[in-house]
């Protein structure tokens, strides 16, 4: 006959099952156990270099045997929001995740503020890298590369053109610059190369109107909250008309003015880099195409888009530049074993000599660090170092606030804009009622 089991002790034996089934479990699948061992998760949105990310893992736990980290890697370009929602929906959130600052925002109760970090990370980076960080105010991302755009030039072909030394300091407003396209057309050669994609004239051009209303992101924001409730108007908006009057004349002495909209960025980037245009509006980004190009020129630099003919106008010395993304630990799942583990990684990351050549040399990019050991072979990216150095730049955080379709609806009538469909009138009329479609959203 079998004895029956006290209440008492059948309750002790499940809860020891339970307790042995979730040991060394978080809901954000990477675990912690007893012995100090931590696992972490990294989701990774810069797919391009998955690998580089993969090293470094091997590279820390060689030096952290305690801490082991997984790639949870994304596609190029495909399905990397849906991904991370599926593992929020899963309740699988990944432990650190190197996400664009507008899904941190959007998730933004998923993720540990990181207030506690603030002033180590203001006291490592460059001026402004935390405050154009913050999101609703929080730093809830740690910023660990940079990108800044304007009009690339290509020193060899711009004094060829003008017989004589180019001084990128004397291009101080938009009429400086239309009689240096003047010189460059004279010489025979194409002064400027627009690329006809709706990310570049949406994003990246139009979309520094609502940054150039102020220094303020917040004002800022109230400008384009304004545009959606119609109290505000581009039509007599000096920064948008300031700016259309700059992109008339790039338009007039384009590189593809037959063919503007055919935006192939392979060889937009690539005719420059040889020299069949002497500048290109365009961002840091593209040493990724002409860095390893043979047969380029050596010499590249960026001057600002001048926005009016008054030199001391914002935005006529300044470069947009930004933390196009950032580095985010997880709050919803994880413990804090791993939180404390993944800051300690992340400080690793921007601050070793092996997390800095990796960034650097190996992924090409820019950190906004102040002590960067390793020097950068991408000479855009350094030239655009050197306005943030002066911090002269423009603060473009207002993007993060923006609809995820703002620059691919506006970036089409620009793009109508460009190849003469509408005029500047149809441009406003069509802008504005796409920002007056998202009122109330």
């Amino acid at each position: 006959m079998l004895k029956k089991v006290a209440p008492w002790l059948a309750l002790l034996l499940i809860l020891s099952l339970l307790a042995a089934c979730s040991q060394g479990k978080g809901k954000s699948g990477a675990s912690s156990d007893a012995n100090g061992e931590v696992k972490l998760t990294f989701f990774n949105t810069s797919a391009e270099v998955n690998s580089v990310f993969e090293k470094l893992f091997e590279t820390y736990h060689e030096q952290n045997p305690k801490v082991t980290i997984e790639l949870i890697p994304t596609p190029i370009g495909g399905a990397q929001l849906e991904k991370f929602q599926s593992l929020l929906a899963s309740n699988n959130p990944p432990t650190i995740s190197n996400l664009d600052p507008g899904t941190i925002l959007q998730y933004k109760d998923k993720f540990l503020d990181l207030d506690s970090e603030k002033s180590k990370y203001e006291g490592l980076t460059k001026a402004g890298a935390v405050e154009n960080a913050l999101l609703d105010g929080k730093f809830l991302g740690i910023p660990w590369t940079a990108q800044g755009y304007g009009l690339l030039y290509n020193k060899r072909a711009v004094e060829e053109a003008i017989g004589g030394t180019f001084d990128p300091a004397s291009i101080k407003t938009r009429d400086d610059l239309e009689a240096l396209f003047q010189k460059i057309q004279a010489a025979g050669k194409a002064p400027v190369m627009l690329h006809g994609a709706d990310w570049s004239l949406g994003a990246h051009y139009l979309g520094l109107t609502y940054s150039l209303q102020s220094k303020d992101v917040d004002t800022n924001l109230k400008f384009v909250k304004g545009l959606e409730d119609g109290t505000q108007s581009l039509a007599n908006n000096a920064a948008f008309n300031g700016l259309m009057d700059t992109f008339d004349v790039l338009k007039k002495y384009n590189a593809r003015s037959k063919d503007p909209l055919t935006a192939d960025y392979n060889k937009d980037s690539s005719d420059f880099a040889k020299g069949n245009a002497a500048f290109y509006f365009m961002g840091d980004w593209t040493w990724a195409v002409i860095g390893s190009l043979q047969g380029r020129d050596q010499d590249f630099g960026v001057i600002p888009v001048p926005i009016s003919n008054n030199p001391a106008d914002y935005g006529n010395t300044q470069i947009a530049y930004s933390e196009p993304k950032l580095l985010a630990i997880d709050n919803s799942g994880s413990s804090p074993a791993q939180q404390e583990a993944a800051k300690k990684f992340i400080e690793w990351l921007v601050t070793s000599d092996q997390g800095q050549k990796a960034i650097v040399s190996d992924m090409g990019l820019a950190l906004p660090y102040k002590d960067v050991k390793v020097k950068s072979t991408n000479v855009i990216s350094n030239a655009v170092n050197e306005y943030v150095d002066q911090e002269k730049t423009i603060n473009i955080g207002v993007i993060n606030y923006l609809p995820q379709d703002y620059w691919a609806k506006t970036g089409a009538s620009m793009q109508k804009y460009l190849a003469n469909v509408i005029d500047r009138q149809g441009l406003i009329d069509e802008v504005q009622a796409y920002w007056k479609s998202q009122a109330g959203k």
